[in-house]
């Protein structure tokens, strides 16, 4: 018995037998072609190119029924990909130009993608690179004439174990039979760590050596929760896992009582759980959980998924959208937080030594891109009346910054009110609050803004002058530190004195160790992933807001995390 310890992303446990889902390894041997080979390649890819959109309309008609149009919008996107003029253009050129046959055109092509979104230093925007590996692979199989796994043949009771997991591969699980999966790499906010929450199936990625250390039909146990696999088990070990999977499924039924139920204290003090997206196409998770609210908004994804800036119209439609389907419910829209670290085709801009801290989000909005910039807020503008509207500014340092911001916002206000454009007079404009700098000074940003939203996944990082993907300095990404929740007071503290309110929309807000101190620290308003609102409005209920403002004096005068922890562990 062995065991292994890597990354939760999807809870649950399970007992089975391993299936091993091995890829086959299509990088093409580089071949250059005559000129008169040139029109026959092109044919070849264009049929191929017909054959994987198919396929993909298949798949996602599948995804649609096992997982919902949220998550069967990913294979919509990888439809979109296969038609989109740059993608294709890209490989014809490599073809024509540099008379590359298709599989190596389609290689070198799909290659300068993935490294373009493997380079960004955002986890979610990273694993985005999970999407053209799939889609490429597909063209590659065909052109190659290599048959690519098919786990719907799967009908016994099998975890399946592999270096990752593609969006087709996950949309392909049947829950009958697959009752987990393990995975070498990947991270809670890959495609695969997704749809397995949305499939309910339990799930470990980044285990590393996972599929080196077991072997085909080897009895394994998965934990989704701890991120742990224990290889040949015991007896006591699969029957503590069998009562823990029986634990499991009861409080799952007992969270869907929360799901109408107000998000407040057992001594009545209310906040608002919201959730947070990155398209329209979360909303479903949204509403289904019962948020009260969106907290955070990407737009960036808006710029992401596309080969060219999104027009005022798009942005409108999608703005409108989230508006309208959480029904007078609040949504904060963040404007696009791009730049530096996460770099589009059709935005050149500046290689950076140190884009973290860089020419990004509002510094970029404020700079060279302000019409960018403009024609988003024009958008926003024209959506507000369609909902419960609250503008977010992203990456603000400075005073001088807001005012700016806000100066842009007036401005195109003021032109559309002179075209007749009906603009809401209640939407509001507030900031994110994630670098230490304005948290510093929030009480003289606070008078230009109606609210802030603690970023804290940046603030962290920023404060802690810590990478969290860094191995070696992960260990000083921290929370709970008393550092980090001294500077969160100060936040809510200065909006509070100015009758405003304070939001959270980094990882910290869902996190239950972290909860109880946000309470008693005063915190309005936890923006978390739509699956953790339940069990957030759960814990939230048993809390007494004087006791954890209590708690929270306390957690203030740590001299340490491990400290502030143990706090918390006796108190709740």
């Amino acid at each position: 018995m062995r065991k292994l310890k890597g990354i939760g992303a999807s809870s649950g446990v399970a007992v089975a037998k391993v299936f091993k889902l091995v890829h086959p390894d299509l990088t093409p041997s580089k071949k250059i072609i005559e000129e008169a080979q040139v029109e026959a390649e092109l044919e070849k890819l264009k049929a191929v190119l017909q054959q994987s959109n198919a396929e993909l309309v298949v798949i996602k008609a599948r995804a649609f029924e096992k997982m919902g149009a949220s998550k069967a919008a990913v294979f919509e996107a990888h439809i979109l990909m296969l038609n989109d003029p740059e993608y294709i253009s890209s490989i014809e050129a490599k073809i024509r130009n540099e008379k590359l046959d298709a599989p190596s055109a389609v290689h070198e092509v799909s290659q300068m993608f993935i490294g373009i979104f493997e380079s960004l230093t955002d986890e979610y925007m990273r694993e985005r690179a999970a999407d053209i590996k799939d889609i490429s692979s597909r063209i590659l199989a065909h052109l190659l004439h290599i048959k690519i796994p098919d786990l719907t043949l799967i009908n016994e009771k099998v975890i399946i174990v592999a270096e990752d997991l593609t969006p087709s591969d996950t949309a392909q699980l049947d829950k009958q039979f697959v009752c987990g999966f393990a995975t070498n790499i990947g991270g809670r906010t890959s495609h695969s760590a997704i749809m397995a929450r949305s499939l309910e199936i339990p799930a470990v990625v980044g285990l590393k050596t996972i599929l080196a250390d077991t072997d085909e039909f080897q009895i394994i146990a998965l934990d989704g929760e701890t991120g742990e696999i224990i290889i040949e088990p015991k007896q006591a070990i699969i029957d503590a896992y069998e009562q823990k999977a029986a634990a499991i499924a009861k409080d799952k039924e007992l969270l869907k009582k929360y799901k109408d139920l107000p998000s407040i204290t057992k001594d009545g003090h209310h906040v608002e759980l919201a959730a947070n997206i990155g398209t329209p196409n979360d909303l479903e998770g949204v509403l289904a959980n019962g948020s009260d609210g969106i907290g955070l908004y990407r737009t960036e994804f808006l710029y992401m998924d596309a080969t060219v800036a999104p027009t005022e119209d798009q942005q409108y439609t999608a703005y409108t959208k989230v508006l309208q389907s959480m029904v007078g419910k609040p949504v904060v829209i963040r404007t696009i937080d791009i730049g530096g670290d996460k770099k589009l085709p059709y935005m050149p801009l500046p290689e950076e030594e140190n884009p973290f801290l860089g020419y990004r989000a509002l510094r970029m909005c404020l700079g060279e891109y302000h019409e960018l910039f403009r024609t988003q807020l024009r958008a926003l503008l024209k959506a507000s009346v369609h909902g419960d509207l609250r503008i977010m500014f992203p990456m603000v340092t400075t005073v001088n910054e807001l005012i700016d911001a806000k100066k842009m916002l007036e401005e195109e206000k003021t032109k559309l009110l002179a075209q007749g454009v009906e603009i809401s007079s209640t939407y509001q404009v507030g900031m994110m609050m994630e670098v230490p700098a304005a948290a510093i000074i929030a009480d003289k940003l606070i008078k230009h803004a109606d609210f802030f939203s603690i970023g804290t996944n940046d603030l962290i990082g920023y404060t802690m002058a810590a990478d969290r993907m860094n191995e070696k300095v992960s260990y000083l990404y921290q929370p709970y530190n008393p550092s980090i929740l001294r500077l969160v007071k100060n936040i809510i503290d200065a909006a509070h004195a100015a009758g405003k309110w304070t939001g959270m929309c980094g990882e910290m807000a869902g996190d239950l160790m972290a909860i109880p101190l946000l309470v008693g620290l005063g915190l309005d308003e936890f923006s978390m992933s739509a699956t953790s609102v339940l069990h957030a409005r759960r814990l939230i209920s048993t809390l007494d807001k004087k006791e954890m403002e209590l708690l929270a004096e306390k957690a203030l005068d740590c001299s340490t995390m491990e400290e502030v922890e143990k706090l918390v562990e006796a108190a709740v």
